[in-house]
């Protein structure tokens, strides 16, 4: 994006205080390691998909306080000033790991790792949930709807219901990514180079005598692309009729109707029915209004003659569940040359973290291509491709499968060596298509909406031991 303010302060102020506190304690420099995990599907979904890294390496790139910063924290009399020039010589030297934008991911796996100084790894966590929670969840709110309309274009339609600019922008982004064929937001378009689409608003056609004529000279304007909105007074009587007659007329050299309100399932049906008459089969229908993956799968049953969606605000906003809910947890610290597992317990067994460096490595069925599991390891593991593997429910360790004639990939890549960016991002392009070859290695059970299978995140049989051998040490401490 152009014009980006300096978000270095959009943080929780507690990062701060604490901060602070660590440069006074001397803890400032102890090495820590930290995770950002999810611990649920939103919509009670399978899985979910990445998106956020390129804002996210922007933001570690620019990270700098500036005099104002430093003044504002003066003012408030909590800061020494030795933490205050610190800050105002301020450089970023973590290390960074992140699955690629566009990966199906599942809860309590480490999507996002920081490794370095408490006190920057710890202040770096409010920007890095605020930026992958949002675009992943507007990414795996699209991927659903994309998938619901089987085949058929879905654009995003909806900036103007965005909670503000960013959100509406990033939001396009994450849509795209997520399987939108473009987006009604002009600047994602400019910035990112998403196709901005759109047609007309009810306002073009009031402002005519009537929609005939409305349609007549959108059709003069724009002979190659000429998608007329039926619905302003009554689709059947005379928005569609009125179409009809123009296109006819102008032979514009693409055409189309867009339905915004009403039963689309039986208005699409009659237009449909009413255009192949006038011999247009060629123009294509688009729907929108309040459309969401429900709604589409079942005016599809319905027999509904739709080629596109145009989908807003329950999609930009993911209405039906708007929090991804992303948490940031200390794992481990380093002290002597040695790593010191760290572990949050909770009499809620969900918010158990997963201690330590880890790996996540995903074993693929070899004739398939399917993804059979993920297996999340100590960091010096490495998960040979021999005759099987066994994997278990960590959960349940009685559960154990094994798994044959597999392949492994490393799901995470470094985007940061101290501070230094060691990754390229790809293009938006290229991430969409990315997510699109990962949804389809999963199994058709995962891609359900109403109660999905269960996709197996395991731990090693390490990792396990460690976990249980740190609950045991803290049992009733």
């Amino acid at each position: 994006m152009k014009n980006k303010m300096n978000l270095t302060m959009l943080t929780d102020f507690y990062e701060l205080t604490m901060a602070n506190g660590y440069f006074e304690t001397g803890m400032a420099d102890n090495v820590a390691y930290f995770d950002m995990f999810f611990r649920r599907v939103p919509d009670g979904g399978g899985y979910a998909i990445m998106a956020g890294v390129e804002q996210l390496i922007d933001y570690f790139k620019n990270l700098k306080f500036t005099d104002e910063d430093i003044e504002f924290l003066r003012s408030k009399n909590m800061f020494c000033e030795e933490f205050l020039n610190y800050l105002r010589d301020f450089k970023f030297e973590c290390d960074v790991w992140s699955v690629p934008e566009g990966t199906p991911i599942f809860p309590h796996e480490p999507i996002i790792t920081v490794r370095g100084p408490v006190m920057q790894a710890q202040f770096v966590e409010t920007m890095i949930l605020l930026t992958v929670n949002h675009q992943s969840l507007i990414a795996t709110k699209a991927n659903r709807i994309v998938r619901a309309a089987k085949g058929r274009s879905v654009m995003e339609f909806g900036t103007r219901r965005a909670h503000g600019g960013d959100a509406a922008i990033y939001g396009a982004r994450a849509a795209y990514i997520g399987g939108c064929a473009g987006t009604a937001c002009a600047i994602a378009d400019r910035d990112y180079g998403i196709k901005a689409l759109g047609t007309m608003a009810h306002s073009w056609v009031q402002m005519y005598p009537d929609e005939y004529s409305a349609f007549k000279k959108y059709a003069e304007i724009y002979p190659d692309n000429c998608v007329l909105l039926v619905d302003t007074y009554n689709v059947l009587k005379s928005g569609v009729p009125a179409a009809i007659k123009v296109f006819k007329e102008m032979k514009p050299a693409k055409m189309g109707i867009r339905i915004d309100s009403g039963d689309v399932a039986y208005l699409t049906k009659k237009a449909r029915a009413m255009l192949d008459e006038a011999g247009l089969e060629d123009c294509s229908i688009v729907v929108s209004n309040s459309l969401d993956e429900y709604i589409i799968r079942d005016v599809i049953l319905e027999g509904a003659c739709i080629d596109s969606f145009g989908v807003g605000e329950r999609l930009i906003t993911a209405k039906s569940e708007p929090v991804f809910g992303g948490v940031y947890k200390l794992v481990a610290l380093e002290a002597g040359g040695e790593l010191i597992p760290k572990i949050k317990i909770s009499e809620n067994v969900e918010k158990i973290t997963n201690p330590g460096f880890k790996h996540l490595y995903r074993l693929y069925d070899k004739s398939t291509g399917k993804a059979r599991g993920d297996v999340i390891t100590i960091a010096d593991e490495i998960i040979p491709e021999v005759d099987e593997y066994e994997i278990f429910d960590p959960n349940a360790v009685w559960k154990r499968t094994k798994i044959r004639n597999y392949f492994v990939k490393d799901l995470r890549v470094q985007i940061f060596d101290k501070g230094n960016c060691v990754y390229e991002s790809p293009s938006v392009d290229e991430i969409k298509e990315y997510c699109k070859e990962q949804v389809d290695t999963l199994w058709a059970e995962t891609l359900r909406f109403e109660n999905p299978q269960t996709y197996y995140v395991d731990l090693s049989q390490k990792l396990w031991d460690m976990k249980n051998d740190l609950l045991e040490s803290h049992a009733g401490k």
